[in-house]
């Protein structure tokens, strides 16, 4: 049956009115609309990354509205709003931001009736997406929704799977056990795409770290470890404490201090800047994402908040030790956890090859020990980096890029509509 909308592409993308008209027909589309929805730091470059991507192929015949940050923006999306608006995790944490949320959600979904778009992409951020993903079906039972990023039913409230039958189509999952795991539990069809990190293998392998070294005048004879309390103001607020204590046991302990190097965010410099003014050691800051790789592999060790930089600490080869703290609420209701670990690396590598601190555990004693142990050469070190050697394998895709296989899948639907779930 043929669609016509007389919505020109300028007025999808917040300009005033002209345009040519597009006309989507069939399955041909003269050219095609995507809503795409990020919530936070990591999914906008998730999503800038499936933009280029289809930037790339379509050339211009694709065009984008939704919520994303600098990466998707300079890709050709148009956000409803900041990004950092509704960048929060764990109840605790949004409770207080509830009310502009909640806002925001109801203006997203509105945003994407009126664009009436070839497909939606959710990118992560179930709190935030989720909701929007519902009203978008309730509404528009005939849009088709990509969930981009599993949200992990696989660890905790696996019951969300079945339920996002109702309201997503496809799910594109960044972790190669995803799939069977939505299967065994009821969810919608989803596909190993690969993490992006297998596009950057090569440049990872290849990456000197000598420059950041001479940048930052650091002494050979001193080890570096870094050090990454997340990106969320949530997380930075809770680990940092703890992480600079284990840093000056270290010291108190009679071993040299080590030179210390923080990767931060600008929505989350402030606090780091903050909190590290006391510190022995005065750590050197980083903001550039490459800077931040060639620090992993400068360093004899990083002490990690758990998240996805276990994973390109492990496409690093650095021997880390990972911990992580949520507010009480949440460590009490929310960590009911059908997983042996919470530690992405430790996930993918099917072993424990991190050793993670979480909640109460997480004490500057307990990481002090921890990081002290890998520091140093001997069978802790030593096991932790064969185990490291193994994983990348278990990331790979049989053919292509992540991106890639992202792209065509969201294609898929938006030339086939949500019946595309049926074509092999």
């Amino acid at each position: 049956m043929a669609r016509t909308n007389d919505r020109p592409p300028g007025a999808l993308n917040g300009a005033p009115g002209a345009g040519p008209r597009t006309v989507i027909i069939g399955h041909r589309p003269d050219h095609y609309r995507l809503f795409v929805v990020a919530g936070e730091h990591s999914g906008d470059a998730l999503g800038a990354k499936l933009m280029a991507t289809l930037n790339a192929q379509f050339r211009g015949r694709i065009h984008y509205l939704g919520v994303g940050g600098e990466g998707m923006e300079r890709c050709g999306l148009h956000s409803q709003f900041p990004m950092q608006d509704v960048a929060v995790m764990g109840p605790m944490s949004i409770l207080p931001k509830l009310p502009r949320i909640v806002r925001r959600v109801y203006r997203t979904v509105d945003a994407a009736i009126a664009a009436e778009p070839s497909a939606v992409i959710i990118i992560d951020s179930p709190e935030f997406t989720h909701p929007i993903a519902k009203r978008i079906r309730k509404r528009r039972p005939d849009i088709p929704i990509i969930n981009y990023v599993s949200p992990t039913v696989w660890a905790w409230r696996p019951g969300r799977a079945r339920k996002m039958r109702r309201y997503v189509d496809h799910v594109m999952a960044l972790l190669p056990f995803e799939p069977e795991a939505h299967e065994r539990l009821g969810g919608p069809p989803c596909t190993y795409v690969g993490h992006p990190l297998i596009e950057r293998r090569a440049w990872l392998d290849s990456l000197d770290p000598a420059p950041l070294s001479a940048l930052l005048r650091l002494d050979s004879n001193r080890p570096v470890v870094v050090v990454l309390p997340g990106s969320r103001r949530s997380e930075v607020s809770r680990l940092l404490q703890p992480f600079g204590e284990a840093i000056r046991l270290l010291g108190a302990q009679g071993k040299v201090l080590p030179q210390v190097i923080i990767p931060t965010v600008p929505s989350s410099r402030d606090l780091v800047e903050a909190g590290i003014a006391r510190w022995p050691v005065k750590p050197h800051l980083l903001e550039n994402e490459d800077d931040k790789y060639r620090a992993f592999k400068l360093a004899r060790a990083a002490l990690a908040a758990s998240g996805t930089v276990t994973l390109e600490l492990a496409m690093c080869g650095t021997p880390s030790v990972v911990a992580y703290r949520i507010d009480a609420f949440s460590g009490r209701f929310g960590f009911l956890l059908k997983v042996p670990t919470i530690v992405l690396a430790n996930l993918v590598a099917g072993e424990n090859i991190y050793p993670e601190f979480v909640q109460d555990a997480c004490t500057p004693h307990r990481l002090s020990e921890a990081l002290s142990l890998i520091m140093e050469d001997g069978g802790h070190r030593s096991t932790q980096l064969e185990g490291l050697s193994r994983l990348p394998r278990r990331l790979e895709l049989p053919s292509g890029t992540p991106s890639e296989a992202a792209a065509a899948i969201v294609m898929r639907y938006a030339a086939g509509g949500r019946a595309a779930a049926k074509l092999p």
